[in-house]
């Protein structure tokens, strides 16, 4: 049993990986700064659990500030990518 499970989460390693091959540069580009704001905001998470909140308010706006630059790049990725035909640009004049 363990070693089918084993063998599934491989496969299923190995396919992502190369349909994530595929993928353009761009939206790797966006990709890498979703990690990247998402990894800042849980160092900041870290952060504050070891050294204390006494500036809540600072806290607190560095982590909704890293969210939601996550958020909204997320949202850009949708718009960027080709193979989603339900974003279309529409302008108005």
């Amino acid at each position: 049993m363990a070693r089918t499970t084993s063998r599934d989460a491989q496969a299923l390693f190995q396919s992502l990986r190369s349909a994530y091959t595929a993928t353009p540069t761009s939206l790797k580009i966006i990709d890498l700064y979703v990690v990247f704001a998402v990894f800042t905001a849980i160092i900041q998470v870290v952060y504050m659990a070891i050294v204390g909140s006494f500036p809540f308010n600072s806290f607190l706006s560095g982590v909704l500030s890293c969210v939601g630059t996550a958020v909204l790049a997320v949202c850009l990725r949708i718009q960027v990518n080709k193979e989603n035909k339900e974003f279309k640009v529409r302008l108005f004049c």
